[in-house]
């Protein structure tokens, strides 16, 4: 499954205790604190691993988040808006990713540049509820998403870093 790297990554990030999604507005408070002191502790170690390669913030509710994601390919980074909502069964349901600029880019993603985690990503979130939080979900789902999709778009000619596409 997971290279070595991942797994220690993974590894490092606390696990979450409360199960509870939005709709229990007490509870999730509690299960925002815990997700919120995941990422930061996720986006620590990256930083310190020379890695970092996310930002995220959410809406005062904590329902919906967005911000950036990028990928470096010889050299170049590549930069992406990324958005999600959490579903309302959260955590039992993963929330979906999207990168909206690479709808229809890859067969990989679903309309609305929803990306796939169907597969690989979905069953190991569904073992681990409700320990896996938002930062699991980028270690482990968009993460290595990025990895093997970005290349291959590149490869394809579907995605272009910024400076050649100004010229």
């Amino acid at each position: 499954m997971a290279d070595e790297a991942t797994r220690k990554a993974v590894s490092e990030i606390p696990l979450l205790k409360t199960n509870s999604g939005p709709r229990d507005k007490e509870l999730w408070v509690q299960r925002l604190k815990e997700e919120y002191l995941a990422l930061i502790k996720y986006v620590e170690n990256n930083k310190k691993a020379d890695n970092d390669w996310f930002r995220l913030e959410s809406n005062k509710e904590g329902t919906r988040w967005f911000g950036k994601c990028w990928y470096i390919h010889d050299l170049l980074k590549y930069e992406f808006d990324l958005e999600f909502d959490i579903p309302v069964t959260y955590p039992a349901t993963a929330p979906e990713v999207a990168i909206p600029e690479l709808d229809g880019k890859t067969a990989k993603m679903y309309r609305g540049g929803k990306i796939c985690l169907t597969d690989h990503f979905k069953p190991l979130w569904a073992r681990n509820v409700p320990k896996f939080g938002l930062a699991h979900l980028m270690a482990l789902g968009l993460g290595p998403w990025l990895a093997v999709e970005v290349p291959d778009l590149i490869a394809k000619g579907l995605v272009q870093h910024k400076e050649q596409q100004s010229s």
